[in-house]
């Protein structure tokens, strides 16, 4: 049986689409034993593929090959991960919501309460 490159990494539902594996083998975010190669590439068991997907790296060794996509319990089966352990990063403060701005109570827009008084005020 022969398997394209990207119909393989779609099936072992690397991927969401076969579009979306081409694509990343296309741009260089999939190498082959550190190589460029196409989406129309022969995978033969034994290869070595790093992925890199967002910020994460994954690094996947071919153990059977496979053309149709089935359930994850399935398409582990057909390859062995070799990934590094991912570090937890550091989380960065946010740059939008500052908690350590404080509000003097009464500046800025009005409460509720104050919208209301101020109606009852104006009807009197």
């Amino acid at each position: 049986m022969e398997v394209r490159a990207d119909t393989y990494l779609w099936a072992i539902r690397m991927y969401k689409s076969r579009t979306l594996a081409s694509e990343a083998i296309k741009g260089g975010k999939v190498k082959l034993d550190g190589d460029n190669f196409k989406p129309s590439h022969i995978v033969k068991i034994g290869e070595h593929y790093t992925l890199t997907i967002g910020d994460t790296k994954k690094v996947v060794e071919v153990t059977a090959l496979i053309e149709k996509r089935g359930n994850f319990e399935l398409a582990q089966k057909h390859y062995k991960d070799h990934s590094p352990p991912q570090t937890k990063q550091e989380k960065l403060d946010s740059v939008f919501f500052n908690s350590n701005v404080k509000r003097l109570k009464g500046s800025g827009r009005p409460t509720k309460k104050d919208r209301r008084d101020m109606n009852d005020f104006g009807s009197l």
